[in-house]
Order: structure tokens, then C-alpha cells, then sequence
């Protein structure tokens, strides 16, 4: 072998070992850090119940930083769904919320957001195929409704979402008997609410009762301070009159 194929071979050999070092040395390393971490929980392989509650408290505090952290998160994903609402964005409100919901699953106003949001976004569904199928629209409705019907649920007299899901039966999926004993709880709660009593008195009159409709914008006239609010009622009472003696 000439001088010059040994200095090859020479240098062949070193970077061999030197792989093998540099290698051994970063598996090394991983293994060490596993034992560290290992250690750091005090068990390395926690199976018994004594050995997983003495892994827990070891890491009680990195637990509470991970529910903050779950917390935090959470409420950013509301504070960005009302702001979403805020602009009029439902359909990206309705985003925020899902993700929000599975953190909060109990929180009321969470679920009445759904039902604003969904409703808006129901009226902003249209047939642009123009193929009469309205199977978006509604199910953007039943959203709607079970995202009211659920704020309720959690909280039974919560005005706001009563309301809603009146609204919604009354003026999107025309069932004003499902409104009405809804809108008569709502007026329980509160009880000068003259917006409340003028659809309690236009769901009395989709469902024929035409006499509790009457008293009903009569309440209004004789509540309301609004001008334009006392007329309205009075035209609303008139129509009513009109259908009872037709």
C-alpha cells in the first residue's frame, strides 16, 4: 500500500470511531434525560395506585399549570366569539364557540351565543343552487334551537335565551305554540317587558287566540312609554280585531 492510499485508510478509520463516539454519546445523553425525568416524577414506571399517587403529587404543581392553561384557553376562544359576534362574523363566532363549549360545557351564555349565531346565520343561508332544498337553513335552525334550549337548561330563568328561542319559533320555524308558554314565563321574569308582550300577542294571534291577543297589546299601549311602540300595538290590535269579526 503507497503512502498516499494509507493516509486515506487512516482518515476512513477515524471518522468510523468518531461516529461511533459522537453517536454513543448523544444516545447516552437521551438516556440520561429520561432517567432524569424519570426520577424528577420518582418512579420511573409508575403501576401501583401508591406509586401513581405519589407520581401525582410529585407533578401537583405542573397540573395546575396545565388546567390554567386549559382555563386561559378557553376563555380566549369566548372572548373571541363575542368579539366575532360583535362584527357580525357568525359563522366564525360559530367556530369559536364549538371549540369553547368543550372547556366550559356548563357555561349558559356560551350556549345562548350558539343560538344568536346560528340564527343569523340560518337567514344568511339561501338556495343559490335554486334547487328548493333548504337542508342548510334548517339545520342551521335546529343549531339554533338547541343552542338556546340548552342555555336554558342551565339556567331556567335566563330572559335573554327564552326570548331567543320565542323569536326563533315564532319568526323562523313558524310554531308559535311552542313560543307561547315560553314568552308567558319570560313575562314572569320580566314582567314590563313590552318587547316580550308584543310577540307573546302575535303568537297568540298565529294560534287563534285572538281575545288574548287583544289584552295582550293592550298591556303594551297602556306599558310602553314609546310612541312608535303604542302604535305599532294599536295597529297589531286592530288587525286582530278585524280577523275575530271577519
Amino acid at each position: 500500500m503507497n503512502k498516499r492510499n494509507l493516509i486515506f485508510a487512516c482518515i476512513f478509520i477515524c471518522c468510523i470511531v468518531l461516529s461511533y463516539f459522537v453517536l454513543g454519546r448523544k444516545n447516552s445523553a437521551r438516556q440520561k434525560i429520561k432517567h432524569l425525568e424519570a426520577l424528577e416524577a420518582g418512579v420511573e414506571n409508575p403501576l401501583t395506585v401508591e406509586e401513581l399517587e405519589e407520581a401525582i403529587a410529585k407533578n401537583e404543581a405542573r397540573a395546575e399549570e396545565l388546567l390554567a392553561l386549559q382555563e386561559q384557553t378557553g376563555s380566549w376562544y369566548k372572548i373571541l366569539a363575542v368579539k366575532y359576534i360583535d362584527g357580525e362574523m357568525y359563522g366564525e363566532a360559530l367556530s369559536a364557540l364549538q371549540k369553547a363549549v368543550q372547556y366550559y360545557p356548563q357555561n349558559q351564555n356560551l350556549f345562548y351565543y350558539i343560538g344568536v349565531s346560528a340564527g343569523f346565520m340560518a337567514k344568511a343561508t339561501l338556495d343559490f343552487n335554486a334547487d328548493g332544498k333548504t337542508t342548510e337553513r334548517d339545520n342551521y335552525l335546529l343549531l339554533a334551537e338547541s343552542g338556546y334550549k340548552r342555555a336554558v337548561d342551565l339556567e331556567p330563568d335566563y330572559f335573554r335565551a327564552i326570548y331567543g328561542l320565542a323569536v326563533l319559533y315564532v319568526l323562523e320555524m313558524n310554531q308559535p305554540a311552542k313560543a307561547v308558554p315560553l314568552l308567558e314565563k319570560a313575562l314572569t321574569i320580566e314582567e314590563k317587558n313590552t318587547e316580550a308582550m308584543m310577540l307573546l300577542g302575535h303568537a297568540y294571534y298565529m294560534t287563534y287566540d285572538y281575545e288574548a291577543a287583544v289584552a295582550m297589546y293592550d298591556k303594551v299601549i297602556a306599558a310602553d312609554t314609546s310612541k312608535e311602540r303604542k302604535e305599532a300595538a294599536a295597529a297589531n290590535k286592530k288587525a286582530v280585531l278585524d280577523a275575530m269579526y271577519e
